[in-house]
């Protein structure tokens, strides 16, 4: 019962803090990008307090030191919402590719849009990832990150889809690395999940993945087998024999 209070008691404080945060932002459109992410950044910062205080959820990083001091392409799991928050605080500043369809929610939406986040509609197949690379490369050369979910949506902690290669592609183009993520917080924070649960969230930062010389397709497999590979390490979810879930034994149908 008192896990169902503070999961509607977060949600009503993430609502009163988005939206005078969401109005802002999108009314500072007059002024510099940079400006704009220092109001971004009150709001991630404030929703992770209320994730640590109201909800007793907070995470612990794992490869800070891999986190490269130029802009980079992350390549992270997706899990639950949790991580669009808490990214944004590990690679600041960092913009997001996300459904275009997440910019027709009040507030929510406009702030996203005036942050120039990377919008892309997922059943465009080619033109998506050329507009990925197209506004990538410009937020990069802006001195900003890009993080990608290069599994398109988000899946549960014992699933996983095929890795697409938009975020690969991009950071081929614009000749700078990929960084690796790894976290289990749907382990916490369930897809779509009203109820969220209190613990330690795992994020993993891989070793950055030098784009020079390799194909798209490289890079991805690369990241993935990363990836797949670290999510059974920190998972804190067993099977029956005591196991971590393996993240190719219940994979989720394309």
């Amino acid at each position: 019962m008192m896990i169902f209070v503070r999961s509607l008691v977060f949600i009503l404080l993430s609502v009163l803090l988005t939206i005078p945060v969401g109005g802002s932002v999108a009314a500072g459109v007059v002024f510099p990008l940079r400006f704009r992410f220092r109001i971004v950044s009150v709001w991630y910062t404030s929703m992770l307090a209320l994730c640590r205080h109201v909800l007793g959820l907070d995470y612990r990083l794992i490869g800070r030191e891999n986190i490269p001091p130029v802009p980079c392409v992350v390549l992270s799991k997706h899990q639950s919402a949790w991580e669009t928050i808490a990214l944004q605080a590990i690679f600041p500043p960092a913009v997001f590719v996300l459904k275009k369809s997440l910019l027709l929610i009040p507030f929510l939406g406009w702030g996203l849009a005036a942050a120039k986040m990377i919008s892309i509609d997922r059943d465009a197949g080619k033109e998506a990832i050329r507009r990925v690379a197209r506004q990538g490369k410009e937020r990069l050369d802006a001195g900003f990150s890009v993080i990608v979910y290069p599994e398109g949506t988000r899946t549960a902690p014992d699933e996983t889809r095929p890795f697409k290669k938009g975020g690969a592609f991009l950071a081929a183009n614009a000749g700078v690395p990929v960084v690796p993520v790894a976290h289990n917080a749907g382990e916490f924070w369930g897809k779509n999940a009203f109820v969220k649960k209190p613990g330690l969230i795992t994020v993993s930062i891989g070793a950055p993945i030098d784009t020079r010389d390799k194909t798209p397709e490289e890079i991805t497999a690369l990241a993935e087998t990363w990836i797949r590979e670290e999510m059974n390490r920190i998972s804190s979810r067993r099977d029956s024999d005591g196991t971590p879930y393996s993240n190719g034994k219940r994979a989720a149908s394309a």
